[in-house]
């Protein structure tokens, strides 16, 4: 699995991702890690820019992915679930909690970016999972708050190596697990669900829709108990927790 996956050394390049659907595009490319050591074009979900400075981590895991489509659906929630991984080993003292889909955070603060992309089909079906971690420095311009895990820990000791280590790691691991189905994934994401049993909204479209955050369904979509008692599934949009965003 991904922890025996070579890792490439990039150094400054525009993405991580882009990267990866480059070396998909020309179907030459072994499963492997692609790290940088800056980004000049670093992206996320919906085309937002992914501020990068020096001394962060930012990594794709590129492979192929003999599931196809309904496996690749799940690994936007098995990065999550690894970093949550890595800053319970990093930062054990971290309340570490998961924003639907796959915003990893700290009290509010993001401390991951995720972007996951596919691409092919059949024997060439590929999926690029790219994962930033704030290491030295959480980055402003993001459009929220940020934290890293220098500040977490309360010291500087702790290196993009040292992250990417374990990460290798907990993303082998997650893998494993989406691969043989997606209720493991689920039960373990609910477990450090950001905003579980507390009222949300959700702006889909700029459209606000506030409900309690009761679950999430069988297929990754968040559930929402609306106050006339309805239960809304949501597919796509902006989680905000009432009052603290």
């Amino acid at each position: 699995m991904s922890l025996s996956w070579p890792v490439h050394h990039l150094g400054v390049i525009d993405s991580t991702n882009s990267e990866a659907r480059r070396r998909a595009k020309e179907g030459r490319f072994e499963d492997c890690w692609l790290v940088a050591e800056a980004q000049t074009a670093g992206r996320g979900r919906l085309q937002r820019p992914w501020i990068s400075p020096t001394g962060n981590l930012f990594s794709t895991a590129l492979f192929k992915e003999p599931g196809g489509i309904q496996v690749a659906a799940r690994i936007p929630f098995a990065s999550a679930l690894a970093v949550s991984d890595v800053a319970a080993i990093v930062a054990p003292e971290a309340p570490v909690r998961l924003k639907w889909p796959n915003d990893a955070r700290v009290n509010g603060a993001k401390i991951s970016g995720i972007l996951v992309e596919t691409g092919g089909q059949g024997d060439d079906f590929w999926v690029a999972s790219g994962i930033g971690i704030n290491v030295a420095e959480a980055p402003e311009g993001a459009g929220q708050s940020a934290t890293s895990l220098h500040a977490l820990r309360g010291d500087t000791a702790l290196t993009p190596a040292d992250v990417l280590s374990a990460l290798r790691e907990a993303f082998s691991n997650r893998i494993t697990q989406a691969r043989q189905g997606f209720e493991g994934l689920r039960q373990d994401w609910l477990k450090v669900a950001e905003g579980l049993g507390q009222t949300v909204s959700v702006s889909r479209n700029g459209d606000p829709l506030v409900g309690i955050l009761e679950d999430m369904a069988e297929d990754g979509s968040l559930v929402l108990r609306l106050p006339d008692g309805r239960r809304e599934i949501v597919r796509a949009g902006d989680v905000s927790l009432i009052g603290s965003e």
